[in-house]
């Protein structure tokens, strides 16, 4: 606390000379803070012998990190224990072995630029708050558009691929009756909307919080390999109409969460032509193979869609959360459908251009500047750089797969077109075993007695799960730049070393 000066003002009890801060002291906290995360994340970000999580259960861990709160303030140097403490204790997602999520590996050009809107601590909803990232916000946008396909278009930056897939969900909705902004539910038919049964769960919960509901949302069935089937799309969309429903969404997914399938969308466009329906793609996930040359026909007839979902922090490694949704139509749809204005942010008559006081197409009000980190990224690193990223990723995929094929006791549950490798691990007890209804069964309980060993050791990570009748396997995706063919013979490995004696 600092002194207090002669000729001090007291009001209401409260000293009101100077700061209450001290300055230097603040200063010194945030240099020592940020020797500890250069020594403890950056520079061990790359370490295979770190180990990517120190697990602890979560009543021991409680006692470990000290977090009760106490009416005084604790000193510095307990300060920067517990930002140990909270780093050893955290899981090392820039590890090259956590393989556990749909994101991982650490970008520094991405880095820094979330240590720059830290410290500025910006809101993104005027351009007099915030004219830089606004204006990197518009270019990062642009960009990604004509990646897309599409010749111009609109779109914003959202907290999550699950609020870009309900943003396009509720502008489909308007589109289709504009009226419900301020009408609301009542009196409107009952709407439809459509899906793939691989689609990400997002979609579910969006009908159920925008009023639709989720017995109107209709899943189409896939494939072997997870796409959506279009003559059943067909069938379901003409079932909605007789039923005396509005069918008015189509949802597509390129990538899905588990297999990493594409959906057909040239042929679901041509549906959505013929039946006069918006088409949304979620391409959170596979969106980021737009900028390869070799694999961006994973996602062809995208340009035909409405309305699309991607997420640059997933493949493209902007850092979390960085998630655009994007839009074809240009006529301020996403402005009409979601403005209030609000008179003492969005005024008509300041000085300068309005048109960029963009926050009003946004359901929020602070909102961050997730496109910055994407924008640093990829100053850095070029097209051609997130190309080879992409390309890499890919091809470290195929050495998996092709490693999976020549090892005994591992098996594919598919042959993959994207990072989504997904397998079975099977010990030597069954590999012998008829397969039937008791060696599936005892199967299914492998995987998580595998992952619990490897969290507990601190090896690496790497996600299981049951799946649509198939027991649980395996689901292993490639995405950090840090990660090395050595990487991949570990992890087949360390698999059979945890689960040998299974």
């Amino acid at each position: 606390m600092l002194q207090r000066k002669k000729n001090a003002v007291l009001v209401d009890g409260v000293f009101l000379n100077g700061p209450i801060a001290d300055a230097r002291a603040g200063e010194k906290f945030v240099e020592d803070a940020c020797k500890i995360i250069m020594e403890e994340v950056i520079q061990k970000a790359a370490d295979v012998t770190e180990k990517v999580c120190e697990w602890q259960p979560p009543e021991k861990l409680k006692k470990l990190l000290d977090l009760e709160m106490r009416d005084t303030g604790e000193p510095h140097q307990q300060l920067l224990q517990l930002c140990q403490d909270v780093i050893r204790y955290s899981v090392k997602t820039n590890h090259p072995r956590f393989f556990n999520q749909l994101y991982a590996g650490i970008d520094y050009y991405s880095l820094v630029a979330r240590f720059i809107t830290e410290a500025l601590n910006p809101s993104v909803y005027t351009y007099e708050v915030s004219p830089v990232f606004l204006l990197v916000e518009e270019a990062v946008l642009k960009k990604m558009i004509e990646f897309i396909g599409w010749n111009e278009g609109d779109g914003i930056f959202n907290p999550g691929g699950s609020v870009s897939n309900m943003y396009a969900m509720n502008l489909a909705r308007y589109k289709y009756c504009p009226e419900i902004k301020e009408k609301g539910l009542s009196g409107l038919p009952r709407l439809v909307l459509f899906t793939s049964e691989e689609c990400h769960y997002s979609m579910k919960k969006a009908a159920s919080f925008l009023g639709i509901g989720t017995q109107n949302v209709y899943f189409i069935k896939t494939d072997e390999r997870g796409k959506m089937i279009p003559e059943e799309l067909e069938k379901q969309v003409q079932r909605a109409r007789k039923e005396g429903a509005a069918p008015f969404l189509v949802s597509a997914t390129a990538g899905t969460t588990v297999l990493g399938a594409f959906d057909p969308l040239d042929k679901i466009a041509d549906i959505c032509e013929k039946y006069g329906l918006w088409l949304h793609v979620d391409a959170s996930w596979g969106g980021s193979a737009l900028m390869s040359r070799k694999h961006r026909k994973l996602l062809h007839g995208i340009h035909r869609a409405d309305s699309v979902a991607w997420n640059p922090h997933k493949m493209l490694m902007a850092g979390i959360q960085c998630c655009a949704l994007l839009v074809k139509n240009n006529s301020d749809l996403l402005k009409k459908c979601y403005s209030a204005n609000a008179s003492y942010l969005f005024q008509q008559d300041k000085f300068y251009d309005v048109s960029y006081d963009t926050g009003d197409k946004s359901i929020q009000c602070s909102r961050r500047p997730d496109a910055f980190k994407f924008w640093m990224t990829w100053k850095a690193l070029g097209t051609t750089g997130l190309e080879e990223r992409e390309n890499r990723a890919l091809a470290l995929a195929r050495y998996l797969v092709d490693e999976i094929k020549k090892r005994e006791g591992f098996r594919l549950l598919l042959e993959p077109e994207y990072a989504n490798i997904c397998f079975w691990y099977i010990p030597p007890s069954l590999r012998n075993m008829k397969e039937g209804a008791e060696f599936w069964e005892k199967l299914h309980h492998v995987a998580p007695v595998i992952k619990e060993r490897m969290m507990k050791k601190g090896s690496m990570m790497l996600g299981y799960q049951p799946h649509l009748g198939k027991v649980n396997f395996f689901r292993q995706v490639v995405i950090s730049p840090q990660v090395r063919r050595e990487d991949m013979d570990f992890l087949l490995d360390e698999i059979d070393l945890l689960g040998r004696d299974l």
